[in-house]
């Protein structure tokens, strides 16, 4: 599926009024961890600027202890301080790599802002070693721009 069928999707999930703010944003870890073949682990981290620490939301994918982190630490975490999209070709050359499984290979990560503060990111792992492009970039950023309509 394109990244551009995608984006209907996701713009469909959104729109469900039956549905909560988890629920929606679950949906959309399960369409992208489903329909894209190299998104392995899907899910959202958000802040609290207060304790400067990120806690994950709904996600897709195997179980995480990394529930709770702190910024500057891990991908995630620098993401919170850096407020730039982090993409990590080979998560084995990454001093600050926080390992959720043996088995990723990179990671993709985007901040996701909501009137101009990061509330928190989107997180992509992937079993495959270097798959994100400018692509996938422009597309979690579209995604979470339309995320950002429900804060």
């Amino acid at each position: 599926m394109t990244f551009e069928s995608l984006k209907l999707k996701v713009l469909y999930i959104l729109s469900e009024a039956n549905q909560t703010r988890d629920e929606k944003l679950f949906n959309i870890c399960k369409l992208l961890e489903s329909n894209i073949s190299y998104y392995t682990w899907v899910g959202f981290y958000f802040a609290n600027h207060d304790t400067r620490t990120l806690h994950l939301g709904p996600y897709v994918g195997a179980p995480t202890d990394h529930t709770v982190i702190p910024f500057g630490k891990g991908i995630c975490g620098q993401v919170a301080v850096s407020n730039q999209n982090f993409v990590v070709p080979d998560v084995t050359a990454q001093d600050n790599y926080i390992a959720c499984s043996f088995t990723v290979k990179s990671e993709i990560v985007v901040p996701l802002f909501v009137n101009g503060v990061n509330i928190g990111q989107i997180d992509i792992d992937s079993n495959v070693a270097d798959p994100f492009t400018p692509a996938d970039e422009r597309f979690l950023e579209f995604v979470n721009t339309e995320v950002a309509k429900l804060f």
